[in-house]
């Protein structure tokens, strides 16, 4: 297997989130169990909690995010105290379904015991507000971005409709755009504005050659993915050079999924050149169902950087992937059933972040490098799958695999009726599909991706968490 040609395929995101109802407790009225948990401040305040808040809480809880409410002030946790008590005694907030215990990554969002009983004892005290004077600031967030203000927007040329009509819609979209001069990009975000449907991302970036191409704005903006033969949509799209060739595309460029940011690497890791005219390729975005008709006017900010020194590779193993699945990807129905994929790599390479994917009806992930003297490198695992949350986790530094190494993926799914994410009742046959239809909720997928470098000395001290913002 040759690792330097590894490419992303095809990526998807499950479609529908059905609804579950719980019955739960979220008043501090509500009897609750003794705690084995002892604290030294038995009368904290907000000036206590706060940056447990502030650092786990707010990057979503704030205005435009996926949050249902804010979390920026003393007055907005006051408000919501019995709900942030319920969601951390429950562990069910902060969303972070990787073992810690088993890998580390950067950005974990995370409480330990102590922290989850001082939130406890906070709220049960009447969530004291504290000295106001000592209460730190809220973080600054810029509008629009989870990063910074970017050097460049994208937006939609034109809104993209989305029919109400309870079927999942995938769309071709291009959006054309030109720069003063050519120049390199450390990474893109894609910002969604119908945040609830949008599901998936992959987009490419074209880029046109000096005099090659003009008149880059026209054509068809938008078409949904409907197409056997791409190439009369993209004669449509205007997205040949002038003279009919195919212009530059660098594939897997952008990217979007529920709770995923772009990774962003140290100044000299990955970054892509952009020539003045240019142009993303949404092939595709995938939106779930709408009871009513609605507008998505999503855009791409653009972040400049230094030309890349040493550009990242990304492959899969499995769906789609570089490996086989075994046995195949056929869930039965009342099942409970674990599956396994494996790839040997035939040169040392330094790991930089994965991302495991499955649908509704996966259970645990499990990924692992075995090395050729019999030591193991632990990689990542989840023993309770949310698909709400599938994070491009990154490590702290590079993790070599030499060359004979073999990665492990095990993945267990559960299409019984005790899933309560199963969108089947009674459960029935479900398999991974083909094309566009194994990313519907009704088909599964079983993914293992990671982005790597060819290993160089020392790449093991390189500290990944030194971003270039």
């Amino acid at each position: 297997m040759n690792i330097v040609s590894f490419r992303r395929l095809t990526y998807c995101l499950p479609l529908v989130i059905p609804m579950v109802i719980y019955s739960v407790c979220l008043f501090s009225s509500c009897q609750e169990h003794p705690s084995s948990i002892s604290i030294s401040n038995q009368d904290p305040t907000f000036v206590d909690v706060a940056p447990l808040i502030f650092k786990n809480c707010t990057p979503c809880h704030r205005a435009g995010e996926s949050g249902p409410f804010e979390l920026m002030t003393y007055a907005d946790a006051k408000k919501n105290a019995n709900k942030i008590k319920f969601v951390t005694q429950t562990h069910y907030m902060p969303p972070w379904p990787a073992d810690k215990n088993y890998s580390h990554f950067i950005g974990e969002r995370t409480l330990t015991d102590e922290e989850i009983e001082l939130i406890k004892v906070w709220v049960n005290n009447g969530a004291p507000e504290g000295d106001l004077s000592e209460i730190p600031a809220p973080p600054v967030f810029y509008t629009g971005s989870s990063f910074r203000k970017p050097d460049t927007v994208i937006k939609f040329k034109d809104a993209v409709p989305i029919k109400g009509n309870g079927t999942d819609h995938f769309y071709v979209v291009k959006l054309p755009f030109e720069i003063l001069k050519d120049t390199f990009v450390s990474y893109f975000e894609f910002v969604p504005s119908q945040r609830k449907l949008a599901h998936h991302i992959n987009g490419h970036l074209i880029s046109y050659q000096a005099g090659k191409k003009t008149g880059v704005e026209k054509g068809l903006s938008y078409a949904l993915d409907e197409f056997h033969d791409y190439n009369d949509l993209y004669k449509k799209m205007n997205i040949l050079n002038d003279d009919g060739t195919f212009p530059t595309l660098t594939p897997n460029t952008v990217y979007y999924l529920p709770g995923f940011t772009p990774p962003v690497y140290p100044n000299g890791i990955g970054g892509y050149r952009v020539n003045k005219t240019s142009a993303v390729l949404l092939k595709n975005i995938h939106y779930g169902p709408s009871n009513s008709d609605v507008l998505d006017s999503s855009y791409i900010n653009v972040f400049y950087g230094p030309k890349p020194k040493r550009p990242i590779y990304e492959t899969q193993l499995g769906t789609f992937g570089v490996s086989e699945i075994e046995p195949e990807l056929v869930l039965h129905p009342n099942k409970i059933e674990t599956f396994h994929t494996k790839a040997t790599l035939d040169a040392d390479i330094s790991i930089l972040s994965v991302n495991p994917h499955m649908h509704l009806l996966g259970k645990s992930f499990w990924a692992f490098a075995l090395k050729p003297n019999g030591d193991t490198i632990p990689l990542i695992k989840i023993h309770k799958w949310d698909f709400r949350w599938q994070y491009y986790y990154t490590f702290q530094h590079p993790v070599k695999i030499v060359r004979g190494t073999t990665l492990h993926v095990y993945g267990t799914f559960d299409n019984t009726d005790k899933n309560p994410n199963n969108p089947n009742h009674p459960p029935k046959l479900v398999t991974q599909g083909e094309g566009v239809k194994s990313m519907q909720t009704t088909e599964e997928m079983f993914q293992f991706i990671f982005t790597y470098l060819p290993y160089q000395s020392g790449d093991e001290k390189i500290d990944l968490s030194k971003k270039n913002e």
